[in-house]
């Protein structure tokens, strides 16, 4: 049995507790929420598998070495104390990827190259000749963490970020993360148990989670590279299994996920990529606007992603969030309808009163995840017939 050891999930800011609660249902130990990550112990199945599985993961990074310096000569002679000859071959490539803060190392691309240079010089003393750098597509991508004097070394083991699922090919503009697009799926609370429709849907990012989500699809079932791979300590067989066992657990959707929007290349972006991810015959796709769609019957759960931040003049977004608000109370009634947005003063238009408002992330911009009920008939006649059910 593999000794246990501590491993850092990063996640967008405010999916915290979406991304701790998914890392403990795979059986995680000590598992605790941090700003935009989470940390807990774990082995290397549970790496593999956090990789493979977690729908709000974006990097999972093991920690190697931990140290303190205050000046760039401490942080070059504790990098050289490594064995780095155990980590990478010299024909083999790696980058630095380095987060600072604090005031003794106020330049993280300093910190950066300081930490370069104690790598290259341990293999150029040695075999006068240095393993090289490759920004895109390393063999081995380390992290640097430099928190005033505290610096931390970590392995990730990702790679490249998990938001690239592998089934995007082609965006429209101002695309939603895959990594935000699952963690508001799960925010909403919808468990699959109800229709979904996204009537702004854009690239697809949205339905196409859905159906993800609803049909137990792997986040990383589309995805061919992690970081991992490359590790020494790789484990073929260990992978095949993790990878077996959860897409044996692929099933049906007994609901509908409908997708929309008014523009014909979002439309043809998104067809594109949602035959990509052979998702064609589960997300009905439909160039309509959502004012003059139809939903189906029975009720179900909305998510919006309307354009806010610098894509829509300030008199347009007024009145794309009243007609918003109008088209939600009149033709989603029996509805749950969720909106994301920046835009505090926008958010007004809609004219309708939230029933929840959920801090957020998106990128730079700081936005709420807001929820509409849309009563059949009106609140008042609702309790009123609640009250005769009683």
């Amino acid at each position: 049995m593999e000794d246990n050891y501590q491993l850092i999930t990063k996640t967008a800011a405010g999916l915290e507790d979406v991304l701790a609660a998914e890392i403990k249902a795979l059986g995680a130990k000590n598992v605790r929420p941090m700003h935009r990550a989470v940390i807990c112990e774990g082995n290397k199945e549970l790496m593999y598998r956090i990789n493979y599985e977690v729908r709000t993961a974006l990097k999972v990074l093991k920690p190697y070495k931990n140290f303190f310096a205050k000046t760039p000569e401490d942080l070059y002679k504790n990098v050289q104390e490594i064995n780095w000859f155990e980590l990478i071959r010299t024909d083999q490539t790696f980058c630095i990827d380095a987060v600072t803060s604090g005031r003794f190392f106020t330049h993280s691309q300093y910190a950066s190259l300081k930490m370069k240079d104690a790598i290259v010089d341990q293999f150029r003393d040695v075999y006068g000749i240095r393993p090289n750098i490759n920004t895109l597509n390393p063999d081995l991508r380390i992290n640097l963490h430099i928190r005033e004097d505290k610096v931390t070394i970590l392995f990730d083991s990702s790679g490249e970020s998990l938001h690239h699922r592998g089934y995007r090919k082609q965006v429209d503009k101002a695309p939603m993360n895959e990594v935000l697009a699952a963690g508001l799926i799960q925010l909403s609370g919808w468990k699959a148990d109800c229709n979904f429709l996204d009537c702004m849907c854009g690239s697809g990012t949205l339905p196409i989670e859905a159906a993800m989500y609803a049909m137990k699809i792997p986040p990383g079932y589309y995805r061919k590279q992690w970081g991992f791979m490359k590790w020494d300590d790789y484990d073929a067989e260990l992978w095949q299994r993790i990878r077996q066992e959860a897409d044996e657990k692929i099933c049906d959707f007994d609901y509908e996920i409908w997708a929309s929007d008014r523009s014909p290349k979002a439309v043809a972006i998104a067809e594109g990529n949602i035959n990509y991810a052979h998702l064609q015959h589960d997300i009905h796709l439909m160039k309509k606007d959502m004012h003059d769609l139809t939903p189906p019957e029975g009720g179900g759960i909305v998510i919006i992603n309307p354009p806010y931040g610098d894509r829509l003049e300030e008199d347009d977004i007024d009145q794309l969030y009243e007609e918003i608000g109008h088209t939600l109370k009149h033709n989603f009634q029996g509805f749950q309808c969720w909106l994301i947005t920046d835009d505090a003063v926008a958010l007004r238009h809609v004219g309708l009163k939230p029933t929840a408002k959920i801090p957020i992330w998106n990128g730079p911009l700081e936005c709420r995840f807001v929820r509409f009920d849309i009563f059949e008939g009106s609140l008042k006649e609702k309790k009123a017939r609640e009250a005769e059910e009683k």
